[in-house]
């Protein structure tokens, strides 16, 4: 079972179909967009290296919140 992790778009590269998120950990990785164009700034989940939606920021923090929770435990 593959979870999607809520992330921030911090960058991207359109000539890769790329964009670097940014993550609760304080990590930052690569993720392709193929079939989405989120922006800079957008909230995002990712699965397995690939962007697969754009949340709103509230569902995004209530989703981080729930990570850093499961981190604690």
């Amino acid at each position: 079972m593959c979870l999607a992790v809520p992330g921030k778009v911090v960058s991207l590269d359109s000539s890769k179909q790329e964009a670097t998120v940014y993550y609760y950990d304080g990590s930052r990785r690569q993720a392709s967009t193929i079939g989405l164009a989120p922006k800079i700034n957008d909230y995002v989940l990712v699965q397995a290296g690939l962007v697969v939606q754009t949340i709103p920021e509230q569902e995004a923090q209530e989703s981080i919140e729930a990570w850093r929770e499961l981190d604690k435990a």
